[in-house]
């Protein structure tokens, strides 16, 4: 049997309960919903990017990009993504910088499935993200 290791990128903190930011296990990898929280400071609570839906998507992004490298991913190996948004009318505008962002990537394989739905969330905090790879 496949052991199933948990996944912490030095970039973030200790999960607030009992859940792995990231688990993997065999060629499967699953990243808990991120959001748009700055890299982690040792004895600081996490604090947002910066009000804008622009620098919360970028910084989530980043977020589950290192969860997917410490689990040796890439966006490539990404089958499924799930955005939460906390506001329907942001929609557009999370697509077109969901858009520009992947164009950056100089993705070699077809894009990831992706479903978005609409959530609340923490004061302050404007989306969320998940995802699923399958490596090899």
């Amino acid at each position: 049997m496949t052991e199933k290791t948990a996944l912490t990128p030095s970039t973030h903190t200790t999960p607030p309960a009992k859940f792995s930011h990231g688990v993997k296990k065999g060629n499967i990898l699953q990243v808990a919903g991120q959001v748009g929280f700055l890299p982690a400071v040792e004895g600081q609570a996490p604090t947002p990017a910066g009000p804008t839906l622009r620098e919360q998507t970028l910084q989530t992004f980043a977020n589950v990009k290192a969860i997917l490298e410490e689990g040796g991913a890439s966006w490539d190996d990404v089958m499924m993504m799930r955005v939460y948004l906390t506001d329907v009318d942001h929609f557009a505008e999370m697509n077109a910088i969901y858009n520009e962002y992947f164009e950056q990537q100089h993705l070699t394989a077809p894009a990831a499935a992706r479903t978005t739905v609409y959530v609340g969330l923490p004061k302050g905090l404007l989306i969320e993200i998940d995802a699923l790879a399958v490596l090899g």
